[in-house]
């Protein structure tokens, strides 16, 4: 396996990939002095060393060299070495032809591009593919639209090139990839509920909860299963919540039935299937969002008021005619209307009540006159102002404070207002990408500094639900979510933080000093780097759910090759702490005693070992 990057991503991609997966890997990487975020990205080195140091065997000889696992390289292209695990480290300053040979992409499995900027993972993608038509892509690309056609065209010529499955070895395929998107569905389900998570399949949508235990220890609900056995110290602020570790106290991921019946006293994560999330305006997401507002907020509530007083006098005059001529209803109506518009048709000759009312008609066709007057001015500055950015309204409450509409911010806001949750964004960048889907959708947005003060009252972040930070600085992140937690202490916040080491110690700080609140931080190349690595493997992994410090991932299995799936029922082809599955894609009926056949393709919730034993 072979790894491209330039940030932290990728130094937790080749641990999860050597550390979990057992793979072979060479990582390849700028020079210290070209990366962008040195102090951060070496934490994420250490920290991938650290991993990797737990998971080897102790009877991996230590290498020689100059200490620190990579020797002085002649060409001018960087430095490159072999890691005393077996990990190669490449230095690069540019992904040429020549540093992907040496890379061994040529005889390499599977390529995976995490660079962060889109144009080099591409140009690196066309030239992998040109050395190995038969190597397996990831591309973590920004642009879906422009992924999708890059996976296309990478798929026909590897086709092209290697025949369609003439040449021995892997399929050849392209993944594209987003850690925005990955991570994003679970920062705004940790905003919504805390706990709860969501998990999207082409036939289902199902949520991991959090039950707490009833009285008798046991957990009341336990939904279609238990996921997860929270840790035993969960409840204690200074718990092991956290941590990576795999201890007594840890969470238990999977658990047999067995266990969950005895394990008397512990909080569990149990999953639930669900239709619809905020109403059933969620069939239709997006809908009067966009571009054009709905009708009701073109005219006030005093213009729509003043329009309905009109429609129930030109109505009460009517059946007043009605009554006082003795036409017919129809032709009374038509002439309130004629009179209303004082089309001449005068009541000579009539009778003394028909010249009364019409009178009256012709002082309310007067009266009409200055309210469609209004309401096309009205009108033509609703369209007007559609374009600019809107300020939250009076009384808003209940809602999620966003801060950052970067990359992420701009996913995490989109799968909010798919969920339909009110959301107040604050961006001190005018220009900043996710300022135009906040406007598409119509979301109120204050630009300013989230850490001078009244920015976030602006954002009425007294009377929210939730604050959710994602900007791309750290430490504005923290600082905005200490000064929330200042306002409103039972705040619940979640902080997307760069290193993971970072948001565990934030974590654990934090949950230690508001114990009564909800804290979640979290690192987006925690949460995206097992969907990477499913996908260089050749899965499928359809999201991944945090357990406390731990990862749950849910991925699409194909049964036919898999003995431990194939001619097993779906009870028996459970192994707990490893797997389970849980349904068969394109039904939502599948029962324990079903049994899995060829052809079928699956949804599994596995760890990360279990996910790799199944490949």
């Amino acid at each position: 396996m072979v790894v491209c990057g330039d940030d932290g991503l990728a130094y937790r991609l080749a641990a999860e990939l050597r550390g979990v997966h057992g793979e072979q890997v060479t990582l390849v990487v700028p020079p210290d002095e070209r990366t962008a975020r040195p102090p951060v990205v070496g934490r994420a080195r250490a920290a991938s060393a650290a991993l990797l140091d737990r998971v080897v065997s102790a009877a991996v000889g230590r290498g020689g060299g100059n200490g620190s696992g990579t020797t002085a390289g002649s060409s001018g292209n960087g430095t490159n070495g072999q890691r005393t695990d077996g990990e190669r480290v490449l230095e690069a300053a540019d992904l040429t032809e020549a540093v992907l040979a040496e890379a061994g992409v040529e005889r390499a499995t599977a390529l995976a591009l995490v660079h962060d900027d889109d144009e080099t993972n591409i140009r690196a993608a066309l030239t992998a593919r040109r050395l190995n038509p038969r190597l397996r892509l990831v591309l973590r690309l920004y642009n879906r639209r422009l992924g999708q056609h890059i996976e296309e065209l990478l798929d026909q010529t590897a086709a092209l090139a290697s025949g369609e499955g003439t040449a021995s070895g892997p399929e050849p395929s392209t993944t594209v990839l987003s850690d925005a998107d990955t991570a994003a569905p679970a920062l705004a389900a940790a905003a919504v509920a805390g706990t709860t998570k969501v998990v999207q399949t082409d036939s289902l949508l199902l949520r991991a909860v959090e039950r707490l235990p009833s009285r008798d220890g046991q957990i009341a609900d336990p939904g279609l299963c238990t996921l997860a056995l929270l840790s035993a110290t969960g409840t204690d602020p200074a718990g092991a919540d956290g941590s990576d570790g795999s201890g007594e106290q840890g969470p238990r991921l999977l658990p047999g039935d067995e266990e969950v019946r005895q394990a008397t006293g512990r909080a569990a994560v149990v999953l639930e299937q669900v239709s619809s999330f905020g109403g059933p305006e969620s069939a239709a997401p997006g809908r009067g969002v966009g571009v054009v507002p709905p009708l009701a907020s073109l005219f006030s509530r005093r213009l729509r008021w003043s329009l309905a007083g009109i429609v129930a006098c030109v109505v009460a005059l009517a059946v007043a005619l009605w009554v006082v001529t003795g036409i017919h209803p129809l032709g009374a109506f038509y002439l309130t209307l004629l009179d209303l518009f004082a089309i001449d048709n005068p009541a000579i000759g009539a009778s003394l009540g028909r010249q009364i009312l019409q009178l009256l008609s012709g002082l309310v066709g007067l009266l009409l006159l200055p309210v469609l007057l209004a309401a096309v001015l009205e009108a033509l500055g609703t369209f007007r102002t559609a374009s600019a950015l809107r300020k939250p309204p009076r009384g808003l409450g209940g809602h999620v404070v966003l801060l950052g509409l970067g990359k992420i911010g701009t996913r995490v806001l989109t799968r909010l207002r798919e969920l339909h949750i009110p959301v107040v964004c604050v961006e001190s960048d005018p220009e900043a990408r996710g300022l135009a889907t906040a406007r598409r959708l119509r979301v109120p947005v204050v630009l300013g500094d989230v850490t001078q003060e009244g920015v976030l009252e602006a954002a009425k972040i007294h009377r929210a639900h939730a604050l959710l930070a994602v900007t791309s600085a750290d430490t504005t992140n923290l600082e905005a979510v200490l000064y929330a937690r200042s306002v409103r202490p039972d705040l619940r916040v979640v902080l997307r933080l760069y290193d993971d080491d970072f948001a565990t110690a934030v974590y654990r700080t934090m949950r230690a000093a508001h114990p009564h609140a909800s804290t979640r931080s979290r690192s987006v190349s925690h949460l995206a780097a097992p969907a990477f690595a499913g996908a260089m493997l050749g899965r499928q992994v359809l999201g991944a759910i945090p357990v406390e410090r731990r990862v749950l991932l849910f991925a699409a299995v194909e049964v036919d090759g898999h003995p431990e799936l194939e001619g097993r029922t779906v009870s028996e082809a459970f192994r707990a702490g490893a797997w389970r599955v849980l349904a068969l894609e394109g039904r939502a009926d599948v029962l324990g005693d079903y049994v899995l056949a060829k052809g079928d393709r699956v949804v599994v919730a596995a760890t990360r070992r279990g996910l790799a034993e199944l490949g």
